[in-house]
């Protein structure tokens, strides 16, 4: 279920032993974002820890989707073979009041999707997504939402995904 075959990279779901590679992976989201609230001066890396904790408690959770693909050489060229993983992306979905614009109030998240720079341009992050709107689908959310940066744009645009009518404020306490 949600597992891609045929064209494009082999997607899976990510287990306990990706861990290190899912944070890895997470911390690079944010420093390709950049700015200040994505990466604030005051932040230190104390959060790296907090994200694994949640990680570990998530990757068996109903209402969360963690899929990755595997690298398929030695990531940082130092000859020992590690293959890493090339990406994740991360999913959620939310039970809501159910109204006129959503049937069953189950709305979905796509959390984050990041491939790693060395293996860019292969179709990771297409797959991964695809993989993701398949979950969804299944599980008959009523609406996905996501933050696009630039650069995802365009492949979440050829995947359906459009201008969302709400404007989107936040508040931080």
């Amino acid at each position: 279920m949600g597992q891609r075959k045929g064209n494009g990279p082999a997607v899976r779901q990510a287990v306990e032993y990706d861990l290190v590679e899912l944070v890895r992976l997470r911390a690079l989201l944010f420093e390709n974002l950049g700015g200040h609230f994505f990466s604030p001066a005051s932040a230190d890396d104390d959060w790296l820890d907090a994200l694994a904790v949640v990680l570990k408690e998530q990757l068996t959770a109903d209402a969360v989707r963690i899929l990755v693909v595997d690298g398929d050489g030695d990531r940082d060229g130092d000859g020992d073979g590690d293959r890493g993983l090339a990406a994740c992306g991360i999913a959620t979905i939310e039970q809501r009041l159910p109204g006129p614009h959503l049937r069953n109030g189950r709305i979905g998240h796509v959390i984050g999707v990041v491939t790693d720079p060395s293996y860019r341009r292969r179709g990771h992050s297409r797959s991964i997504m695809r993989s993701l709107l398949d979950w969804f689908e299944e599980r008959e959310v009523a609406r996905v939402d996501l933050y696009a940066s630039a650069e995802g744009e365009p492949l979440y645009r050829e995947l359906g995904f459009t201008d969302h009518p709400d404007p989107a404020l936040y508040w931080r306490p």
